[in-house]
């Protein structure tokens, strides 16, 4: 019955890779109500997004395991949900099926790529800082958006942005999460976050600032309002190119990222011909699972890092993948006690993930005193929270790189690749 995962040559029996899973779904299930949160608040029905999240987790986590037979669990990615919301349906004003739209084209354009060598000429065409700094710009975004969220900042006319009023009871809530989220990472828990969620929330319902669930358990909300609601021939815009551009790269690099992590903890991906096919048989799973995933009427789905945990409890094949897939099956009847959670015990988790995120600051390599990588990076981790855009920051570090570098004539650290990039910037600050 088990043996496609071949459990002897990887080390591992059921047994382990049944607790493997367990731990993964434990680490990972905040997101099926911190999606529910983020996407409703750009105007999709909660209870739809909820089921879709969680079908998109079975779906993409279970063919994941059965196609490339690695312990990797995906899921919606967090900081491009954020984007999709609170930059481009918030921010642009765009209409969410347009913004679906936008994530089926990056979706079709990584499924073409993952079948091809094109996909890896264009990720070693961008240079590791520049992709570190990426990684750490949507931390800071996220972040900003879950203080945001959290009334900690609030608007300000005279300096833009101010401190929110922290005696708010509300407000307490939400530094109670943050603290209790930080903490409880710090100290490695498993499902650290989910715990955090429950702890907060629980507080909030004793002191009154959210009401009790009226049950734990119901049927699932049909996924309807949102099913195939995606609009695609509106995403098919010159001036929308560049966003749609930054969903694949960003999908691309947070799922190489991922892969990288996991793979040198579980021996997976290491080069060797059989990893190598592991590896793309991975990427493949991840591009079919964002396509996907706009149909069902959520945004780009990719391979979660939280995978990790599963590997630390020795999961080594795709079996602890599909047990993940499994216990997410629950999550689809819980929707009575998702949606009585009280958003500021939700929230803090986007701030924690962003501090995840931003850690990447510190990778990038400042000493050479290289001011392309410098101030590219700058603007990069600057600008996408200050602009409400990671396609604004994106952009405008490929612009000045590209620049800074053609100036100072370092032609050898110009590519082809680089070059369509940075012309394919060019259009978020031209076209309109």
């Amino acid at each position: 019955m088990f043996g496609r995962f071949k459990l002897k040559e990887h080390g591992t029996d059921v047994k382990t890779e049944l607790s493997a899973g367990f731990t993964t779904f434990l680490t990972m299930m905040y997101i099926v109500p911190v999606n529910g949160f983020i996407l409703s608040d750009a105007g999709l029905d909660m209870g739809a997004v909820v089921t879709a999240t969680a079908i998109i987790t079975v779906l993409a986590t279970l063919f994941s395991g059965l196609w490339s037979n690695t312990p990797i669990a995906m899921s919606v990615g967090m900081g491009l949900n954020a984007y999709f919301t609170y930059g481009l349906v918030l921010g642009m004003k765009l209409p969410w099926e347009t913004a679906l739209g936008i994530v089926f084209l990056s979706g079709v354009i990584f499924v073409i790529l993952s079948f091809t060598k094109f996909r890896v000429w264009l990720m070693t065409s961008i240079p590791v800082d520049l992709r570190r700094a990426i990684s750490a710009g949507i931390g800071a975004f996220i972040a900003f958006i879950g203080l945001k969220q959290m009334g900690i900042i609030v608007n300000n006319d005279a300096t833009l942005v101010g401190l929110g009023d922290l005696g708010s009871p509300v407000i307490l809530l939400g530094i109670f999460g943050l603290f209790t989220a930080l903490v409880f990472y710090t100290y490695k828990l498993k499902g650290a976050f989910i715990l955090s969620i429950a702890l907060t929330s629980i507080v909030g319902w004793v002191l009154g600032l959210g009401d009790l669930p009226q049950a734990v358990v119901g049927m699932p909300a049909s996924i309807e309002p949102i099913l195939f609601k995606l609009d695609i021939m509106s995403a098919l815009s010159l001036s929308l190119l560049p966003v749609v551009i930054t969903f694949l790269i960003t999908d691309m690099f947070d799922t190489l990222g991922t892969l990288t992590g996991v793979g040198t903890r579980a021996n997976l991906f290491q080069g060797q011909d059989e990893n190598d096919k592991a590896l793309e048989k991975t990427l493949e799973a991840d591009a079919i699972a964002t396509v996907g995933g706009s149909l069902l009427g959520v945004s780009t789905t990719t391979s979660f890092i939280e995978s990790a945990s599963g590997v630390e409890e020795g999961g080594r094949t795709g079996l602890t993948a599909v047990f993940t897939a499994m216990f997410f099956v629950a999550t689809l009847f819980m929707l009575p006690l998702f949606k009585s959670i009280p958003p500021n015990a939700i929230y803090p988790i986007l701030v924690v993930v962003g501090v995840l995120m931003f850690t990447e600051l510190g990778n990038i390599n400042f000493k050479n005193n290289d001011l392309a990588i410098t101030a590219s990076s700058f603007l990069i981790v600057i600008l996408m929270p200050l602009t409400f855009s990671i396609t604004t920051g994106f952009a405008a570090g490929f612009v000045v790189y590209t620049t800074l570098k053609i100036m100072k004539r370092e032609f050898e650290d110009i590519n082809l690749g680089l070059i369509t990039i940075t012309l394919i910037s060019l259009l978020a600050f031209v076209v309109n």
